[in-house]
């Protein structure tokens, strides 16, 4: 296992990091010692980061982290978790906290997340007088928590202001081979000494689904897609820790196998692969650049999304997701409503045909979703 610094806080963390987002469960609870038997696998094996949150599987998630690592195995790892509170009202976030403290059974969290901010309610919500910010210094000053950290999911040029405020010691974000949007945000943090966590390493499931394709845009031998994902994310030097929901043990064994090997990629295998990613891309978007100038349909088709699925069947090769969530379409909720958004409910109608700047027969390829994902 290869171990890389944590920005400037003197961790050393484990290149593969264990999210406990999606732990084996059933009905609707985690299976216990399952969970259990996975996570100290995972830890007896060089890993050394595990992260959960407070509502993960269904609340039960830190608990059950928390009795995994009894027996010594706290002193092993570096325990994150994140506190869900959006509110100024800084008691409320430390009411969460201390009850996280409890559900975890520690004394001490080592990277602890504001949960999923963005940089408009941070200045409107947490920097305020008496706000979660200040219970976040207060709790690091009572060594309650230890590193200050955010995870996030607004705009990439958000990311670079909420690193600039030199608030924070690390950064939980997205990316992965489907999105590269924070690539050059994972640089700036890296740069500004922050440590960077990757989370949805392989598009939240997508990325595993077998496509020679994407195990082709990585360079020398790669067993499958789900690997090649992984070692993409692995391979960038900024990244401190590819973090992956692992529910079997299959899962967990096959990652620590990609994460023994990976490595940093080198820079001529790097410019390939943003090559391969371009021309990726230059086909993608021959089809459709997601701009949503169609929309809305008349007949509630969700266009872009038909068109999203087609583009992974086609020009990815994942084509087992793509049918799976093409069928997911037939029946949309939309506010009381449930109305078919897959491509077969087109009706012809033309409407949305003129509005596309790509000048694409929107209904003739409505046809060749619906014949292609429908069967």
């Amino acid at each position: 296992m290869e171990y890389r610094a944590y920005g400037n806080t003197g961790l050393r963390l484990s290149l593969l990091g264990f999210g406990c987002m999606r732990l084996p469960m059933k009905d609707e609870h985690v299976i216990e010692d399952e969970a259990i038997r996975m996570l100290r696998y995972a830890i007896d094996h060089g890993v050394n980061y595990i992260d959960t949150a407070f509502f993960y599987c269904n609340h039960e998630s830190e608990i059950v982290v928390g009795r995994a690592l009894k027996d010594g195995y706290r002193q092993k790892v570096t325990l994150s978790t994140k506190n869900p509170v959006h509110e100024p009202d800084g008691r409320k976030w430390r009411q969460t906290l201390d009850e996280q403290l409890r559900k975890l059974d520690v004394e001490r969290i080592d990277v602890y997340h504001f949960h999923g901010i963005g940089w408009d309610e941070w200045n409107e919500k947490f920097i305020v007088p008496g706000g979660p910010a200040d219970e976040m210094r207060r709790a690091q000053k009572e060594g309650i928590v230890t590193h200050c950290a955010f995870s996030f999911h607004d705009k990439p040029e958000n990311l670079i202001k909420l690193v600039d405020t030199g608030f924070f010691e690390g950064v939980l974000l997205q990316y992965n081979l489907l999105d590269r949007a924070n690539e050059a945000g994972i640089a700036h943090a890296h740069e500004k000494g922050l440590g960077v966590v990757v989370m949805g390493p392989v598009g939240g499931g997508r990325l595993a689904a077998p496509s020679d394709g994407i195990r082709k845009l990585i360079p020398g031998p790669v067993q499958s897609s789900a690997e090649a994902a992984l070692r993409f994310v692995m391979g960038n030097p900024g990244v401190t820790v590819a973090l992956s929901g692992m529910s079997t043990m299959e899962q967990v064994k096959e990652n620590l196998a990609t994460a023994e090997t990976a490595g940093v990629l080198s820079e001529s295998d790097r410019a390939q692969i943003a090559k391969n990613l371009d021309e990726v891309k230059a086909l993608s978007d021959l089809y459709c650049t997601g701009c949503n100038y169609c929309m809305p349909c008349p007949h509630g088709i969700d266009i872009p999304r038909n068109f999203e699925l087609m583009n992974y069947y086609r020009v990815w090769g994942l084509k087992d997701y793509a049918k799976e969530r093409y069928a997911r379409l037939k029946e949309r909720k939309v506010e009381d409503n449930i109305v078919e958004a897959w491509a077969a409910a087109c009706t012809q109608c033309g409407e949305c045909e003129p509005k596309c700047p790509q000048n694409i027969p929107i209904p003739k390829q409505m046809k060749e979703v619906a014949a292609t994902l429908g069967t």
